[in-house]
């Protein structure tokens, strides 16, 4: 198993701007990339600046509708290999929730699939 550490946690906003600016200015967070995606969907990716490592995701869909999946959206692990991560949990009767591998504009890797009651776990391969 190639698991190395929890990627992100994705969290629902309704406001980018207002969330990236309380995650910074509250939390202490800080922003490491901005995505705005083709089908209106915006992501902000935060974490600590020693770490360098993701904590917070944030997903704003531009519409301003919430996903019915709720505000803590879901989980994502780190995986080295997403193609080999994908036939191992295929032997074990993992349940995707899409099959198909999607990719970011920086070239990452992510897969979501379910787990025992039904919450959302993402494996997600860092672009190279």
């Amino acid at each position: 198993m190639a698991v190395k550490k929890i990627e992100h946690v994705g969290i629902m906003v309704s406001n980018m701007e207002a969330s990236i600016a309380f995650y910074r200015d509250i939390i202490g967070l800080e922003l490491f990339d901005r995505l705005d995606l083709e089908n209106g969907v915006v992501l902000g990716f935060l974490g600590f600046a020693n770490a360098k490592e993701t904590v917070v995701e944030l997903v704003e869909i531009k519409d301003g509708a919430f996903a019915e999946e709720g505000r803590v959206h879901h989980i994502a692990f780190t995986v080295e290999n997403i193609e080999a991560e994908i036939e191992r949990l295929k032997g074990l009767n993992v349940t995707f929730i899409n099959e198909n591998i999607s990719t970011l504009p920086n070239g990452s890797n992510y897969i979501f699939f379910y787990g025992p009651d039904q919450e959302r776990i993402e494996f997600f391969e860092p672009g190279k």
